[in-house]
This record gives C-alpha cells, sequence and structure tokens, in this order.
C-alpha cells in the first residue's frame, strides 16, 4: 500500500485537528522510510519482477528489519519519542505512534506473506491482496483512500477546512503509481546493484516528498501558525 497510508493520515488529521498534520503524515510512511534506507544499505532485500502487481514490481524477500511486527512498533516507538521531544505532548507523540502502527495494520491485507511477527521469524502476515487480484488490489486501494478522504472531507468541512487540495494531490499519487504508470516497472528493468539502490531511494523519497507537501498543502490554511504545527 502507498498513497492509502497518506489517506489514514488525513482521517486521523480531521479526526483530530488539534493534532499537526506533520507528525501524522510522516508518520504514516515512516516505517517505509526507514525500508527504503534499509534496502539501500544492504539489510533488506528486494529483486525486480514485473509480475509482482500491481505497481510494486520487486519482490520484498526481506523486509525484517523495518516490517516485521516488532521491528514496526519499535520504529513508530521511536518516532513517537522524536514527537514527544520536539512537540513536548504526550498526545501528539502516541498519535504519531498510532499512525506509524496503523501502516503496519494496513500493510497486512495487501502483504503476500511477507511481514515477519519479529526479524527471521517464521510466523508470517499478509493476506496476500496484491497476488490474488493483481492490478484490482490497487482498485480496492483507490477505494480504501475514497472512503477515508470522504470521512475526512465532512470532518474538515465542519471545521471551515478545505481539503481541495490535498485531495487532488492524493488522486495525483493514486494515477502516478498505478499499474500502467508506476516509476518501479521500470526501475525492476534495471541491471543489478542499480535496481535495488534507486528502488530503496525512491522508497524513501516517496515518503518524505508527498507528506511534506501535503503539510505544507494544510499549513497555507492555518497562516497563524507555524507549519510544523498546522
Amino acid at each position: 500500500m502507498y498513497f492509502g497510508h497518506f489517506a489514514v493520515a488525513a482521517a486521523l488529521k480531521a479526526h483530530k485537528p488539534d493534532v499537526p498534520a506533520l507528525p501524522l503524515f510522516i508518520g504514516a510512511g515512516g516505517i517505509d522510510i526507514v525500508n527504503g534506507l534499509m534496502i539501500v544499505g544492504g539489510a533488506d532485500t528486494v529483486r525486480g519482477n514485473l509480475n509482482t502487481l500491481p505497481y510494486l514490481y520487486f519482490d520484498l524477500v526481506f523486509i525484517d528489519w523495518d516490517h516485521s511486527l516488532l521491528m514496526a512498533a519499535v520504529w513508530s516507538a521511536l518516532f513517537a519519542w522524536i514527537c514527544k521531544a520536539f512537540y513536548k505532548s504526550g498526545k501528539i507523540a502516541w498519535f504519531a505512534f498510532l499512525c506509524s502502527m496503523l501502516h503496519w495494520l494496513a500493510d497486512v491485507p495487501v502483504h503476500n506473506a511477507d511481514l515477519a511477527l519479529y526479524p527471521y521469524s517464521d510466523i508470517k502476515f499478509g493476506w496476500g491482496w496484491w497476488a490474488k487480484y493483481g492490478e484490482w488490489s490497487w482498485g480496492i486501494e483507490v477505494a480504501f483512500m475514497a472512503v477515508l478522504l470522504a470521512y475526512a472531507w465532512v470532518k474538515s468541512k465542519e471545521q471551515g477546512i478545505s481539503l481541495t487540495w490535498p485531495v487532488l494531490f492524493l488522486s495525483f499519487t493514486a494515477v502516478n503509481m498505478s499499474p500502467w504508470l508506476s516509476p518501479m516497472k521500470h526501475v525492476a528493468t534495471l541491471p543489478e546493484p542499480w535496481a535495488h539502490l534507486i528502488h530503496g531511494f525512491l522508497v524513501t523519497v516517496g515518503y518524505v516528498i508527498p507528506p511534506l507537501i501535503l503539510v505544507w498543502l494544510y499549513a497555507r490554511q492555518r497562516k497563524d501558525v507555524k507549519w510544523y504545527r498546522a
């Protein structure tokens, strides 16, 4: 899952408008930020495979250091600790942790039994929707995003906040990561080590730059506060 994670953050932001957007949107992809770095560093292993749908085009051979349940909790707790130190708020830290762990939970339906209980554990989670439904699983993620954004839209409208630009931007990311336009399809055809290095780089960048854009879009409507607190 990709753009669906940001929709979770948008729904949480609408539910708790006093929680800044930054820890929510960065938290929504925090585990994958680590994943990209682990791939580049060689701790995680991925392999290009054009048959791996809907838009990843890489087999996730070993991702235990960030996507096992234990390590997801560890990285989420570390992120929450950083947020508490920065914002001086236990509430913000809790929602940062929650949003980060919801990333793992949202991954369970789509991942192909590659989410370990802990590093090197034989116990794996993942319902395998990517493998079962192929390109249709992209449509399922779009529907998941649409439901969450509809909730966020209604709640935000009650608060006098327009989500027009965030919704348009997330719609763009959904189209960009469709089975037909995903940049990973081209990366998967590159020779090694470039394939996995570029893949890891794009994963990390993909969970840093779009969230910062979304945070900026939220901050544009809150000129009375600093952008990282909007």
